[in-house]
């Protein structure tokens, strides 16, 4: 039951229903995608907030490469917005993001699955996105 993020992307809503999720995603942009490993990966995306998210939100986050889990954390979300030019509090209403990102050329090839699953500091869920992203051999 994937529902995929509206644009260009890899990107899939974690649960078909997202009614109650504070982030409604009006589309998310990779240039190019899938990502190419040693080119730049340029991220456009328009959110709608249905609320402030304030310092104290976090994201459970998993990196897996093919098996292999590479990243299980929970991560301060405010300290993660710093690295896409934003700051907490995220204010209410639309919000645009775009960020240029050079990937290094050694990736190694495979499958990649990223798993974000995101609340507010009161546990309210703000989104729950997931994307298998695949790098081919240079």
């Amino acid at each position: 039951d994937a529902v995929p993020v509206p644009g260009d992307s890899p990107l899939v809503y974690c649960h078909p229903d997202t009614k109650g999720d504070i982030l409604n995603i009006v589309y998310v942009n990779l240039k190019p995608n899938p990502p190419k490993p040693g080119q730049a990966l340029d991220i456009e995306a328009v959110g709608e907030l249905s609320k402030d998210i304030e310092q104290g939100a976090y994201v459970n986050l998993q990196v897996k490469y093919g098996l292999i889990r590479l990243v299980n954390t929970k991560a301060d979300l405010c300290d993660q917005i710093k690295n896409v030019d934003m700051e907490c509090p995220l204010k209410e209403g639309r919000t645009l993001l775009t960020k240029s990102v050079n990937l290094p050329k050694e990736i190694p090839p495979g499958k990649y699955t990223v798993f974000a699953d995101v609340y507010t500091k009161d546990d309210e869920k703000i989104t729950c996105l997931t994307a298998e992203i695949y790098f081919k051999a240079g």
